[in-house]
């Protein structure tokens, strides 16, 4: 059994007038531990009203059978469908910290909606992101990271084996286990030695790198979790989520929108994602 995990000193609640700044202590811990989670980030209105989109995009995307024998959702990349979440394409408190972390020549990689409904024969799993090429890929501690996932709870997840979002500390500077060819996953999950399952509120939210070890506890409760992931990544690495975006998804975005879903202002052309417009970091740290 696998302790719930108790946050530490360093998990400070996150205040909204640090301006995406990270103090000592959180840059300590993201270079150590390899993520960070951020305590109360989205106000209750925030997570009432994302959540209300999630449950509107699960009733038009699982047929209603699905729905009640209890089928989970996973949207690669829900902003071609709904307004309300574009607003986290560069949401302030935590693009900001993205910058930080990345710097200014970043992509949004991924918009993903996740529903894990309760499902008690589910096990967990663990594993890095990007496939078997990536996960051989890693930076130092002090490096820009190749790419973040920003994963926003919108349900409390107070016990353990309710769908936590589960975590190995520290794995992001480890080389991940060998697996079967085709396989991405440890099939131990939550069982894996220094896995950790986050107990989270509605609003928390949690920043990670692609090489941090990570997966998903069962869902033993009976609760539905709901979540949302967005992901940033440099710009010379290929979306996770979208080909590209559609016409109407980018007559809808502002300028940093658009340049962060690949529009570069200008004809595409060859080394365009690699040599970004001189107005590049501007547009990113544009307020």
């Amino acid at each position: 059994m696998v302790p719930p995990y108790s946050p530490r000193p360093l998990d400070l609640m996150y205040n909204r007038t640090m301006a995406g700044q990270l103090n000592e202590q959180q840059q300590c811990q993201w270079a150590t531990d390899g993520y960070l989670l951020l305590k109360g980030l989205l106000s209750p209105l925030e997570v009432k009203r994302f959540a209300r989109e999630v449950d509107r995009l699960y009733r038009q995307h699982v047929p209603r059978d699905d729905r009640v024998s209890g089928k989970g959702m996973d949207i690669y990349f829900a902003i071609e469908d709904s307004e309300v979440l574009m607003e986290l394409i560069d949401y302030p408190p935590i693009f900001d910290i993205a910058l930080e972390l990345m710097g200014p020549y970043i992509q949004l990689s991924m918009a993903e909606v996740l529903v894990r409904p309760p499902n008690p024969e589910a096990e967990g799993y663990i594993h890095t992101d990007g496939g078997p090429g990536l996960r051989r890929i890693r930076v130092s501690e002090k490096s820009w990271p190749l790419q973040i996932k920003v994963q926003y709870f919108l349900t409390d997840v107070a016990e353990p084996y309710s769908g936590n979002f589960t975590l190995c500390p520290g794995s992001h500077l480890l080389s991940f286990p060998e697996v079967a060819p085709g396989d991405e996953h440890l099939p131990t999950g939550v069982e894996t030695p220094g896995a950790v399952q986050l107990c989270v509120a509605a609003g928390d939210a949690a920043i990670f790198p692609h090489s941090l070890w990570h997966g998903v506890a069962p869902n033993r409760s009976r609760r539905t979790r709901k979540s949302l992931i967005f992901g940033y990544s440099q710009l010379f690495l290929r979306s996770f989520g979208y080909d590209r975006p559609s016409r109407e998804l980018l007559a809808q975005c502002t300028p940093r929108q658009r340049r962060l879903l690949g529009d570069m202002g200008r004809a595409w052309h060859p080394g365009a994602y690699f040599k970004p417009p001189q107005d590049q970091v501007e547009l990113m740290r544009e307020k």
